[in-house]
């Protein structure tokens, strides 16, 4: 039986949203184990120490590497991240020790003239740091202007009125969190806006070997998501597990089967493939890959390979 646990350290970054999430997970643990005292450890990572640095310059785990370190060294118990920021393979030692039910998975537009995407004037300019969302807007809007844009929540939607963009492209769970979501002019469809792998859900990562902590984490477990992203990211791990390519993957169960659409792109996007698939919900692994065959079918064998050989 695992040894009962009085101070359970949680790593998180320090960004107002990231405290939000935490604390969201927290008000369940709290309930799970009432005699069991939370301590945050607010760590900051490679990415809050840039944030005005191109994403793709920083390399991979840029918001979990140092949340990782606390957990091999003993200064965290847990670590909580947006799930959409680990990577399919992570350190020695490490696991996921539960994944919550998942929020919103769709992204947004907000924009100064709180219109749809399909009534966006030619010309508008849209700010987002995602490669993935940058080709899905070329790929339905080549007349739009993309522009890097970084920050966090708030940053963000200050920007994308301010001088410099007419609008941007978030996370809908993000904006959602903060309770900003009056600002919002559409979500977008997870068909043809498909989300990032695991957008939406948050993770509890923990030492692979801590059976208390993975005993306390269990029951913030859903059952649903743990399903649906296991697809995402083995679709991911297919792809390479580090792809710098656009891609998107989005998986949703409907009773014994399930539901996923992918997404992959050249970086200019004037190569863009979406397809959807079926198959057992029991069986993510199996879905994920048929996917991957799928959109060899239509024809993106060849950005599938330089995926595979992209460092």
């Amino acid at each position: 039986m695992a040894r009962a646990t009085k101070l359970v350290r949680v790593g998180t970054r320090g960004s107002s949203l990231a405290l939000r999430q935490t604390e969201e997970v927290l008000e369940q643990l709290r309930v799970l184990h009432p005699a069991t005292e939370f301590q945050v450890v607010t760590i900051k990572t490679g990415g809050d120490s840039a944030p005005e640095a191109p994403l793709a310059s920083l390399g991979k785990a840029i918001f979990v590497k140092e949340l990782e370190g606390a957990l091999l060294n003993g200064e965290a118990d847990v670590a909580i991240h947006s799930l959409k920021d680990l990577p399919t393979q992570l350190p020695q030692g490490l696991t996921i020790g539960a994944v919550c039910r998942r929020l919103d998975p769709r992204d947004v537009l907000v924009n100064r003239w709180g219109c749809s995407l399909e009534e966006l004037p030619a010309g508008a300019r849209i700010g987002t740091s995602s490669p993935r969302r940058a080709a899905q807007l070329r790929s339905l809007r080549r007349d739009v202007e993309v522009l890097p844009m970084r920050g966090n929540v708030d940053t963000r939607l200050k920007k994308a009125r301010a001088e410099d963009y007419d609008g941007a492209i978030l996370a809908a769970a993000g904006v959602i969190r903060m309770g900003l979501q009056d600002g919002v002019a559409q979500f977008l469809s997870t068909e043809e806006f498909v989300p990032a792998p695991g957008q939406g859900a948050l993770a509890l990562e923990v030492r692979i070997e801590d059976d208390a902590m993975l005993s306390l984490v269990s029951g913030v477990e859903d059952a649903p998501t743990k399903r649906s992203v296991t697809a995402e990211r083995s679709f991911l791990e297919a792809l390479g597990g580090g792809c710098q390519l656009p891609m998107g993957a989005y998986a949703r169960s409907d009773g014994d089967m399930m539901v996923m659409t992918v997404f992959i792109a050249s970086e200019d996007a004037q190569q863009a493939f979406r397809t959807n698939v079926q198959g057992r919900a029991s069986n993510p692994h199996e879905v994920a890959l048929d996917a991957r065959l799928r959109l060899v079918e239509r024809g993106a064998g060849g950005l599938l390979t330089q995926s595979l050989s992209t460092p």
